[in-house]
């Protein structure tokens, strides 16, 4: 915006600067049709035109330059001139001249803009800091009543139905404490071997109570994983999660597997913008954090899983790659 401001404000500068060259020179060609003494200029006789005024300032390819009456030859004029690449030259300097004037307040004025969005910024920072601060103390403080409620509801009746529905309440926020752990604190993964199917069977035992109404279909697969569990469980959570949320009434969640790909699709309302779901707080409705998908994204790249998610209509699938991570 300023640098903008700046090249119309230098351009209507050049504008004024040149017609001011152009009115010293005629001021100055004035004065030597009087006195002949400056050498740069020339004189001429050229018949006399009636579309030619005397003591005005001309131009034509080869100079600059009037015309001035003599009185002993009404019908003949006296034609004082300036080379055009003379002016030219000068004109060229002018610009040079207002050019580097132009770099340098350009420069000054980043210089400026910058140093004023260091010191604007600087309490949005410090804010920002406290408030990262803020939540992981939050966090790690919710760890141990958490892990607490869980360790006890273990030890209830666990056909109750009012257990069963605080469980997995608080294995949710377990699973919204864990993401924003992992959102704000990188882990260094940990290898380990797991089946597949029990991380999909665990997510899905979790989701389909509370979304009953989805029609679920899991394809059993037996093949042995080597990595981070914790990790690859948080990926399927949110994956699921999303599916979930964001499904239709009467829809269907499938989990397969082709090839070395595990595939999770599901019905939708469609998605306008599937370019970005992986971006951090991006989101096309009021619902959840936005930050999901953008956790699956870091922990894929972790764990050497390479995630993709393609729109067919209303139907979104999600492929994870787990060559890499799968024991032949």
């Amino acid at each position: 915006m300023i640098e903008a401001f700046l090249t119309f404000i230098f351009y209507q500068y050049e504008k004024i600067e040149e017609e001011h060259l152009k009115e010293n020179l005629f001021l100055e060609m004035k004065n030597y049709s009087f006195f002949f003494d400056d050498t740069r200029f020339d004189i001429d006789i050229v018949p006399h035109k009636k579309n030619r005024s005397p003591y005005e300032l001309y131009m034509d390819n080869r100079s600059l330059y009037i015309l001035v009456p003599m009185p002993s030859s009404p019908r003949d004029m006296l034609k004082v001139y300036y080379p055009r690449t003379a002016f030219t030259k000068q004109v060229e300097t002018l610009r040079k001249g207002i050019l580097y004037q132009f770099l340098f307040l350009t420069l000054l004025a980043f210089i400026i803009s910058l140093l004023f969005s260091f010191y604007a910024l600087n309490p949005l920072r410090r804010s920002l800091s406290l408030l990262e601060t803020f939540i992981k103390d939050i966090i790690h403080d919710l760890n141990t009543p958490i892990s607490n409620i869980l360790i006890n509801l273990k030890m209830m009746d666990a056909k109750n139905e009012e257990v069963e529905s605080i469980t997995r309440s608080t294995k949710a926020i377990s699973m919204l404490h864990n993401n924003l752990n992992a959102y704000l604190e990188k882990t260094k993964s940990e290898s380990e071997r797991f089946r597949l199917q029990e991380v999909v069977d665990e997510q899905v035992a979790f989701f389909a109570p509370m979304y009953h109404y989805l029609q679920w279909t899991v394809e059993e697969d037996e093949r042995i994983l080597l990595t981070d569990r914790h990790a690859f469980s948080r990926i399927i959570y949110n994956l699921l999660s999303n599916a979930c949320k964001y499904n239709t009434s009467n829809g269907f969640i499938r989990i397969e597997t082709i090839g070395d790909s595990l595939i999770i699709t599901n019905s939708s309302h469609g998605i306008k913008e599937p370019s970005k779901v992986f971006e951090r707080f991006y989101k096309e409705s009021e619902r959840g954090l936005g930050i999901g998908l953008h956790i699956v994204r870091g922990l894929s790249e972790q764990l050497h899983i390479k995630p993709r998610l393609t729109v067919e209509g209303t139907t979104v699938k999600v492929t994870l790659q787990l060559s890499k991570v799968t024991l032949k």
